[in-house]
C-alpha cells in the first residue's frame, strides 16, 4: 500500500472532543508534527474528520 504523510497544522483548542481524540489516534500531538501512515480506508476516514486541522502529502 502507499504511504501518506499527515502533518498537524492547526490547534485542537475549541474543537470537539471527537476531533481531539481523532488527532490523538493519528499520533499527532504538536503543531508541525508529521506522521507516516498506510493509505487505508480507516486512516483516510480519520483524516477526513480532521481535514481542516491537518495537511496530507503522498509519499
Amino acid at each position: 500500500m502507499a504511504k501518506i504523510k499527515v502533518t498537524k497544522v492547526k490547534s485542537a483548542i475549541n474543537r470537539t472532543q471527537n476531533q481531539k481524540r481523532t488527532l490523538e489516534a493519528l499520533g499527532l500531538k504538536k503543531i508541525g508534527q508529521t506522521i507516516e501512515h498506510e493509505n487505508t480506508p480507516n486512516i483516510l476516514g480519520m483524516i477526513n474528520k480532521v481535514k481542516h486541522l491537518v495537511s496530507i502529502e503522498t509519499v
